[in-house]
């Protein structure tokens, strides 16, 4: 996702719009959700030029799917992300204050705004995804999902007590 800059110059001041259709990176999500590689990400982009580099603002439009954290059933919504960066010129001298390594740089005219897409989109994610904020989920010892049997539950007996609930039987002879 690399684009050409040179027509901006160093020219504080000058700007272009970006509006293009690219396919997704690979790695645009978490474990549980996430954009499909070579799925449509929607950029609306504005680049401008400033006396430090390019600044790029604007929103980025994608699809995300993945699947319920209690229920595991699919998911899948549009999401719109704002994206703000700063791209250096080269031989531009940052702060100490600021780490080099991590400041976004302008190499032979061209910016590249995967690592900024990665950025916004997958930190825009849910971190526990859910189909509804109501969903009860599968049951944790055998698996049914709550939601089709209402009074599903278990009936579980600690070990400990087995030998009293043994003594509370109506058929126990003394």
């Amino acid at each position: 996702m690399a684009f050409d800059v040179k027509d901006l110059g160093r020219s504080p001041g000058s700007m272009r719009t970006l509006k293009e259709h690219v396919p997704a990176p690979g790695d645009l999500g978490v474990a549980l959700i996430g954009v499909q590689e070579g799925s449509d990400v929607e950029l609306d982009l504005r680049l401008e030029a400033v006396h430090e580099g390019i600044l790029v603002s604007g929103t980025v439009l994608t699809e995300v799917t993945g699947e319920c954290g209690r229920c595991l059933d699919p998911l899948a919504y549009d999401l719109e992300v704002n994206v703000q960066e700063l791209f250096f010129y080269e031989g531009v001298e940052l702060s100490d204050e600021e780490d080099n390594e991590e400041q976004r740089r302008v190499e032979h005219d061209v910016i590249d705004l995967e690592p900024v897409l990665r950025d916004a989109v997958v930190t825009a994610l849910p971190f526990q995804p859910v189909c509804r904020e109501d969903c009860q989920g599968l049951c944790s010892e055998c698996g049914v999902r709550l939601e089709d049997e209402p009074g599903h539950h278990h009936e579980v007996l600690d070990p400990r007590w087995a030998a009293l609930a043994d003594m509370a039987k109506p058929d126990r002879q003394n």
